[in-house]
């Protein structure tokens, strides 16, 4: 069961992380436009900053799922690493269903943060883009780390029942 859900994961993750590639790619697209239209024209890019900045959230919310999934992600370990095995696997299991908890929350506000966007009406500064559906989509990308986060606390919950 945890193998077919692991494979589900994988999957989504991969696709978010292939919006964040994009993003990426946009991003670094936008700086290099501004940049030569700035110094060669004299003409720099209207809205740059903002679309730069934009761009820049997806491609990290959208890749945050396969950086867990793949262990990219900061952990201190030295002091974790010391102490005895029963002992690390009821931290970890913890600090995952903290981490977890955390997620649901990060999602729930983001939902209502882009319902708050999208009545106020906010927009960014120069180019006017509107806030709102970036933050309903970090809060969409948030979705595959709750589910990773998800699978982690079922898997160390099965090996402390292993062992």
């Amino acid at each position: 069961m945890l193998g077919k859900f692991e494979k589900f994961n994988r999957r989504l993750s991969g696709c978010c992380e292939w919006l964040g590639i994009v993003a990426m790619l946009l991003t670094m697209m936008i700086t290099c436009i501004d940049v030569v239209g700035a110094k060669v024209f004299l003409q720099p890019l209207l809205g740059a900053i903002d679309i730069v900045m934009l761009s820049q959230i997806v491609a990290i919310s959208f890749a945050a799922s396969m950086a867990l999934i793949v262990g990219r992600h900061i952990r201190v370990e030295f002091f974790f690493r010391l102490l005895p095995p029963r002992a690390q696997a009821v931290i970890n299991s913890f600090v995952l269903l903290l981490c977890l908890g955390l997620f649901i929350v990060v999602v729930w506000r983001l939902g209502v943060l882009g319902h708050s966007f999208q009545t106020s009406g906010e927009y960014s500064p120069t180019a006017y883009i509107p806030l709102y559906p970036f933050a309903y989509a970090i809060a969409l990308a948030s979705i595959p780390v709750c589910l990773v986060l998800l699978l982690e606390f079922l898997k160390s919950l099965t090996k402390r029942a292993q062992k």
